[in-house]
């Protein structure tokens, strides 16, 4: 995998037409045209994630990102549960952004979205993006370089139409809220449409979960995370102004009489016709965020298998020499989320149970690597990576723990007191079941124990 391919597959999972169109319309109707500079704000602070990360995967380039990085840097129980809580969070993202593209892909074919036709669709991309993985690394490389440009292309042409022929608003309008909060204080409300820029920068770490993939790691993946939240955050942050500033009334959008802004500005801007060929666009973002997600979710499995870490290692662990890819780990990665989806037709809610923890999942991964890495950190290790921040080290690692808790805070705060209290704490509590069960197994089956691979030798030997 070149470079250019690794960076290719960390802007696809980031993927910012996924994320700003999927929470465009949430984010404007809860804190108005002022909720972009949420984006601006978690950009910042994943970037100081990202280089806390550079570090770790250009002294320890092994494939599987999260687990592999937890386990150098603190030990083997740090490492499994790191493991588990990320594996099981990427596999609700896979169903998450599958599901999603569900009705994007309905009005694109003119009709109305339904459980039915969205659980369809979602099945469709879950296949499809199998087959493209289980075709190989360089496959995986190309369809990751093509859903970059198509999406990059995409929110280029439409960011800049929608500016120079549709726009509606002024550029002042991004400082005023609009009634938006008026029902209390409007630091809540932009907190809770802040969770656009939470929920839209990560994708980065895929970069180092393919390290041994890719060529000099050390050197390459460092920079194609930067570049992952420079790109990626300045077409999310582009597309994002550009919607808003295209909103002919945002009184509607507050107050809920336009509930799918995106669609009624790319109506307006491009017809029937053209806003079926944008929604096209949306979907090739879909279907090459869900195609990185699970190239990711599979290398991670795959690396947590070949230290005997998880039952079934024994196929999980295997890699295809002629392919360089982990098949059966990629089968989990699609047999899951497609259960996963599947369930929604049963129970909508179950589907909402698990997906809520995806994000938060995420962070808790992340913010046990950034913590590691403090931790080491204080107890003497010293980056040997060919990409080192020298004495910024230290306090970019604090200011990245402090974010990064600050977002999970703010992601599983409750915001809903007049549902039933364990639909308010819903997130809190996906996230203490996941971790609970797998403190169990931890402490039970002693997975930690089967392995001898190197563990906790970032921190010098006294």
């Amino acid at each position: 995998m070149s470079m250019w391919g690794n960076f290719a597959l960390g802007f696809t999972y980031l993927s910012p037409v996924v994320g700003v169109y999927t929470l465009f319309g949430f984010a404007l109707a809860t804190g108005g045209p002022p909720m972009i500079w949420a984006l601006v704000i978690a950009g910042v602070g994943q970037l100081l994630v990202a280089l806390v990360f550079g570090e770790v995967v250009s002294q320890f380039p092994v494939s599987g990102g999260i687990y592999p990085w937890a386990r150098r840097l603190w030990g083997r129980r740090w490492a499994w549960m790191a493991g588990w809580v990320y594996a099981l969070a990427l596999l609700a993202t896979i169903a998450s952004v599958s599901y999603g593209a569900g009705p994007f892909a309905a009005l694109m074919l003119g009709f109305e979205p339904s459980t039915t036709s969205t659980v369809i669709c979602a099945l469709v991309v879950v296949a499809i993006v199998t087959l493209l993985n289980l075709g190989g690394t360089k496959l995986l490389t190309r369809a990751a370089i093509f859903g970059f440009a198509a999406e990059l292309a995409g929110a280029v042409v439409v960011g800049i139409w929608l500016l120079t022929a549709h726009r509606e608003q002024s550029f002042s309008a991004i400082f005023h809220t609009f009634g938006a909060g008026s029902g209390g204080s409007y630091i809540s409300a932009f907190l809770a449409a802040s969770l656009i820029g939470v929920y839209l920068y990560y994708g980065f770490e895929a970069c180092g979960d393919v390290a041994e993939e890719v060529n000099d790691p050390g050197r390459r993946i460092p920079k194609s995370m930067r570049m992952t939240i420079y790109v990626g955050g300045a077409a999310s942050i582009f597309v994002a102004l550009a919607l808003i500033l295209a909103v002919p009334d945002f009184g509607k959008v507050i107050s809920g009489e336009d509930a799918d802004p995106v669609y009624t500005v790319l109506q307006n801007a491009f017809g029937s016709t053209g806003t079926r060929i944008v929604l096209g666009v949306v979907l090739i973002s879909f279907l090459s965020c869900a195609l990185s997600l699970q190239a990711a979710g599979s290398r991670l499995l795959q690396s947590y298998a070949r230290d005997k870490m998880i039952f079934g290692s024994k196929y999980l662990a295997k890699f295809s020499q002629v392919r360089h890819v982990p098949p059966f780990a990629l089968v989990v990665t699609a047999v899951v989320p497609a259960l996963v989806i599947l369930g929604s037709t049963v129970s909508a809610s179950a589907l909402t149970r698990i997906v809520s923890f995806a994000a938060l999942g995420i962070y808790i991964g992340f913010q046990m690597i950034v913590l590691a890495a403090l931790r080491a950190r204080l107890k003497g290790w010293v980056p040997a990576g060919k990409f080192s921040m020298g004495r910024w080290g230290l306090p970019v690692n604090v200011a990245a723990l402090v974010y990064g808790v600050l977002a999970a805070i703010n992601m599983a705060w409750p915001r809903t007191p007049d549902a039933a209290w364990y639909d308010n704490y819903l997130v809190i509590l996906s996230a203490v079941l996941v971790v609970g069960v797998g403190l169990v197994y931890l402490f039970v089956a002693k997975p930690h124990d089967r392995s001898d691979a190197p563990a906790g030798d970032a921190i010098p030997a006294k």
